[in-house]
């Protein structure tokens, strides 16, 4: 009778270790890949996947999220880039991969996918290789609306008293489409609007010099910069590792910084200023409080700003549920309502706008090419309405003058 009682307890036991197990997979019908700059490229990015897998679980422990990094010096290493996005589609249930950043890489990586699983959905944030290329191989890409912005930062700068705009780049940002174009406009802007465009190099993060040695660069140059064009001046970065070390700076010698290239109020500030948002993690009216405390103790006020919600963890966020709406039939890939609905989900009380992407050379518009934008927030003074001005058609129909590839 013993015996017997043992074995039927050995049976509960198993049963009891199994059964969690069994319904963690059935749970998870499918997955989806998130692939992310690291946190010294670009952080948000990776927390906005971190969310993802609190919320939906990761795939080891029978979730739906597989969550990968590309590599740090990503220009030097495309190869593995392109490994780990085809790697994603080995997993029989992965039914959508979003890559955010869409570095170099991405076009050939999404490409190779198609090739193996054209059941795969592929979505991609902030391209970096030329928008008709990538857009040729995805079925969403999204980024933020640089064209608009390449007037708007300049109407923004003008309007906290800037009569100096420098923009800093490097030239492989600068054989970028987007970024090209948007630096175009920023230029144009600064000659309709009565401000002085400078242009300033710094150092590749992917370089041989790192991430250290760029922000090393930055916060030595600064200084000198704002000496040489005065504290009315505005500086904006295209990459993320410069912004840290570009907001300490301002904010220790003066100057004017409307907001960073993928605008987040977890992007450089709490590095720049010593913030700790632990305790606020996740919570971005209470990320954006301290970090107003912060800027307006260093006598920042009026003169700093940023996006109430971060860019980059939204585009993560934002494109992997989207995603999940449209494998489960509540979305439609490109349309903009249910783009907006997504987003939404994570940044409540956001006003989010956007258009379709036009290229300028072309004027071939891409469908399956989003721009969004929200309002800029100046510390100390609030929301100044960017997102409500008229942008002049013109500025929209400037070109980056780079030669397309075919």
């Amino acid at each position: 009778m013993m015996s017997v009682r043992k074995a039927m307890a050995r049976l509960a036991l198993v049963l009891c270790v199994a059964v969690p197990a069994t319904m963690a997979q059935a749970a998870a019908k499918y997955h989806i890949g998130i692939v992310t700059g690291t946190v010294s490229q670009s952080e948000d990015d990776l927390r906005g996947a971190e969310a993802m897998i609190k919320e939906y679980g990761d795939v080891k422990n029978g979730g739906m999220i597989q969550h990968l990094t590309y590599p740090n010096n990503f220009m030097a290493e495309q190869e593995t880039t392109i490994s780990q996005i085809v790697s994603l589609a080995n997993d029989p249930l992965m039914k959508a991969i979003v890559m955010n950043q869409a570095i170099p890489g991405t076009a050939e990586g999404f490409r190779r996918v198609r090739e193996m699983r054209p059941d795969i959905l592929l979505l991609g944030g902030v391209p970096q290789e030329d928008p008709l290329v990538v857009a040729k191989t995805a079925d969403l890409i999204m980024r933020n609306d640089f064209v608009s912005a390449g007037y708007r930062v300049i109407w923004a700068a003008k309007k906290l008293g800037a009569k100096t705009f420098v923009h800093i780049s490097f030239p492989r940002h600068m054989s970028v489409e987007t970024l090209t174009r948007r630096r175009m406009i920023f230029e144009q802007a600064c000659n309709d609007l009565g401000l002085k465009f400078v242009f300033e190099t710094a150092p590749d993060p992917t370089s041989d010099v790192g991430v250290v040695g760029a922000q090393q660069f930055m916060l030595e140059n600064v200084p000198k910069w704002v000496k040489k064009y005065g504290k009315a001046t505005c500086f904006y970065a295209t990459n993320d590792a410069h912004t840290e070390p570009l907001i300490r700076q301002v904010v220790e010698f003066g100057g004017i910084f409307v907001e960073a290239s993928l605008p987040s109020p977890l992007l450089g500030y709490p590095g720049a200023l010593g913030i700790d948002l632990k305790a606020e993690k996740g919570n971005f009216p209470a990320i954006m409080k301290k970090v107003e405390e912060a800027v307006v103790a260093k006598g920042g006020k009026g003169r700093l700003g940023t996006w109430s919600y971060s860019f980059g963890y939204s585009a993560t966020v934002g494109l992997t549920q989207h995603a999940m709406n449209v494998i489960d039939g509540k979305s439609k890939m490109t349309n903009m309502k249910d783009i907006f609905k997504a987003f939404a989900k994570y940044t409540p009380g956001a006003k989010w706008g956007g258009s379709y992407y036009v290229d300028a050379s072309t004027g071939v518009k891409l469908n399956n090419f989003v721009l969004l934008l929200q309002d800029t927030y100046i510390f100390g003074k609030g929301y100044i309405h960017s997102a409500d001005i008229d942008v002049p058609e013109k500025y929209l129909k400037i070109s980056s003058g780079l030669k397309k590839k075919p």
